[in-house]
């Protein structure tokens, strides 16, 4: 392997920013694990409201924050923020916005029930990850997306991205949690991600905004699979051993950071990984 390969994480959640979560453990530990098997690393999340900033001493990169996302015909600033996990030695940037992640909550209100923009902010957080790895000129060789908030990075690495000398090489690997969401995004998803670059038939996979029709638009355009949660529903299974694509089933947190790293190494070699 070489030490020069490229990882970059790209999470919905990592631990200690946000409350414990089985997702979030991996968010945190998995980067650590990877960069100490001579792997480089990035590691990105939302910068959400209930992200203590005092706490876990957050604070702003002004050279990669500046820049505006049109969505929707509007502009969000895009602000970005890191944070150092000093016994790790590995630093988390965060996708910041005051619109979509300044409310005090991740992606439900305090009632439980889904905000109504959290299609435009996966939106700007997957934007967001793009471009300031443009900015940071850093062409990462796999990209790992963990929770359906990153979903719609896969296609923008396929589609708008492919031929950015930062994405065009890399291997994007799709993890399946049990993070499903009850209530469909807004019908226009597919209007929303369609740039001036792309037709309707490319943005077809988001018509169907549901947790169902996400997933598998993150799986058909990424290049490999893995499955993050224990005991995942079997329609989901079934999306995933389905896809063609390589599929790791579920390991546990004794084997996954060993596991993950191999299936990284297979992927970039295109060698065929059988599901569990």
């Amino acid at each position: 392997m070489s030490a020069k390969e490229r990882v970059l994480f790209v999470s919905q959640e990592i631990t200690p920013y946000l409350p414990e979560s089985h997702m979030g453990t991996i968010g945190r530990h998995l980067p650590q694990g990877i960069q100490e098997k001579g792997r480089e690393i990035r590691t990105f999340m939302p910068r959400y409201g209930n992200v203590n900033e005092r706490r876990n001493q957050l604070h702003e990169v002004i050279r990669l924050s500046g820049m505006n996302l049109i969505i929707d015909d509007n502009d969000h600033p895009l602000i970005i923020k890191v944070a150092s996990i000093q016994p790790a030695r590995m630093q988390v940037y965060f996708i910041d916005n005051e619109e979509y992640f300044q409310r005090k909550a991740v992606l439900t209100d305090k009632n439980d029930i889904e905000f109504t923009d959290n299609d435009e902010r996966a939106i700007f957080f997957c934007r967001g990850v793009m471009e300031t790895v443009k900015k940071l000129g850093w062409a990462p060789d796999v990209i790992h997306c963990q929770g359906w908030m990153t979903s719609l990075l896969p296609f923008f690495a396929k589609t708008v991205y492919k031929e950015d000398p930062m994405f065009e090489n890399a291997k994007i690997v799709y993890s399946l949690y049990d993070d499903r969401f009850s209530i469909p995004l807004d019908s226009r998803l597919s209007e929303k991600v369609q740039f001036d670059t792309l037709t309707e038939t490319d943005v077809e996979s988001f018509k169907d905004t549901t947790y169902m029709g996400l997933t598998r638009a993150g799986i058909k355009y990424s290049d490999a699979v893995i499955i993050g949660s224990d005991g995942l529903d079997a329609e989901l299974l079934s999306l995933a051993n389905e896809s063609g694509k390589p599929v790791l089933g579920y390991q546990d947190e004794d084997t996954y950071i060993e596991a993950y790293s191999e299936f990284y190494s297979e992927v970039l070699a295109g060698s065929p990984v059988l599901a569990d």
